[in-house]
């Protein structure tokens, strides 16, 4: 039985790098259209309540209630096949956003692409589980989560490009094209390992998964704490390139490369970072994976602060640099804590639920909210009123912070070990 394991586990870097393509084309799909706010608002005459609804809470529905089902069934069937179907699936429904000609196709079109997304994250973290031991596996999970910065940056430059050079609608085509032919790709290369090489048992139904992790103090406060995190930082993702065209001036492909070399220099440092340090002192110190995540979000609040008052670009460009990178340190660890809240065979299903709550609070509620501020207060601000909107919700990253530090001391207690 080793050696089976051992010779499946030798396709791990063919796998984790589909996986990673994947995830990428994951954040293009979303991240385009936080880049494309102003045309596609014009377009549609939509309100900045209307748009962050769109970016977030339509998308956050149906993606986070039919996360948990679709992990149930990649944990009783092939991961990589519900992983390809997803894909698929918002991919096409990505291509149909471009054919939006109001506020609600456009929303129902964004509710398609969370159904499709939704199949994707629990099951690609129960791969990884499996095909990574616990000394390489806040790493690899870390990889996978590069495809947040690399296709948030690659989706505000690659999305500018297009609606510059063709229009915001032809931009959403592409994408969903592109994805469409990616997913026989992962159909055919991505593979289970042997169901008794990947658990110890049958797939458990929800009813004892959800009981388990609700045991266990840790599971909440990280859920609810990475939540509050989410709520900003899906928040910003949506909302910066705008704010960078109302406070700062700047015109669609100008915001698109400040935004992006962002996105892909302090997330790329930060996600694989996190994992590696993970790794590192977590081994030691279970209650590192909780440690690193909160020191990170303390610090970030102060500097996107100061990065969106600053004065001019170039002193904006160096404070934000920073908590691009510290914003997003947590996937690494807290996604590998999660993965050890519940024994093998209930991962899918506890990344699913981790995730239920990560995404209602955080992409459900942050864009809207962000939008709903600067609606209400641009009787105050005018064209500022974005910028202050975004300012004000940064005090979510201190809540995390805080709960966060308290599950520290919780995790060793709650651990499952392999």
């Amino acid at each position: 039985m080793a050696g089976s394991r051992e010779q499946a586990r030798s396709g791990s870097t063919v796998l984790l790098s589909l996986l990673l393509l994947a995830y990428i084309f994951n954040f293009l799909d979303r991240q385009i259209l936080g880049i494309l706010a102003g045309p596609i608002k014009a377009d549609l005459h939509l309100t900045d309540a209307q748009f962050g609804a769109i970016g977030g809470l339509a998308f956050a529905l149906l993606y986070s209630a039919l996360g948990v089902p679709l992990a149930l069934l990649a944990d009783r069937t092939r991961r990589s096949a519900v992983i390809a179907g997803s894909l698929a699936v918002w991919s096409a429904f990505t291509a149909l956003c471009g054919l939006a000609g109001s506020f609600a196709s456009l929303f129902a079109y964004r509710l398609g692409v969370g159904v499709g997304e939704a199949g994707g994250v629990a099951p690609s973290y129960a791969l990884i589980a499996d095909y990574f031991p616990p000394s390489r596996r806040a790493r690899a999970l870390a990889t996978y989560s590069l495809g947040i910065p690399l296709g948030l940056a690659g989706g505000t430059l690659i999305g500018a490009y297009l609606a510059a050079y063709l229009n915001w609608r032809a931009a959403f085509i592409v994408m969903g094209v592109a994805g469409l032919l990616l997913a026989p790709v992962m159909l055919v290369l991505v593979r289970d390992l042997p169901p008794a090489e990947r658990s110890s048992g049958s797939a458990a139904p929800i009813g004892q998964v959800f009981p388990l992790l609700a045991s266990k103090p840790s599971f909440w406060l990280m859920a609810f704490a990475s939540s509050f995190s989410s709520l900003c930082g899906y928040g910003l993702a949506l909302w910066t390139p705008s704010i960078l065209e109302r406070s700062f001036g700047l015109g669609l492909l100008d915001r698109a490369q400040f935004f992006s070399s962002l996105l892909l220099i302090g997330g790329t440092v930060g996600v694989f970072g996190g994992g590696w340090l993970a790794d590192r002192l977590g081994g030691g110190n279970r209650a590192w994976y909780a440690w690193l995540p909160a020191l990170a979000w303390l610090v970030s609040a102060p500097l996107f602060f100061a990065g969106f008052r600053a004065s001019s670009l170039s002193i904006a460009w160096a404070f934000l640099l920073v908590p691009n990178a510290l914003n997003i340190l947590w996937l690494g660890p807290v996604t590998t804590a999660v993965q050890h809240l519940a024994p093998r065979h209930m991962r899918s299903s506890a990344s699913a639920s981790f995730l239920l709550i990560n995404n209602l609070i955080g992409l459900g509620v942050g864009p809207y909210l962000m939008g709903w501020l600067s609606d209400s207060m641009k009787q105050a601000y005018g064209q500022d009123a974005l910028r202050h909107a975004a300012t004000l919700c940064l005090a979510f990253y201190l809540l995390a912070a805080l709960l966060m530090a308290l599950a520290a001391s919780r995790l060793k207690r709650d651990w499952v070990e392999d």
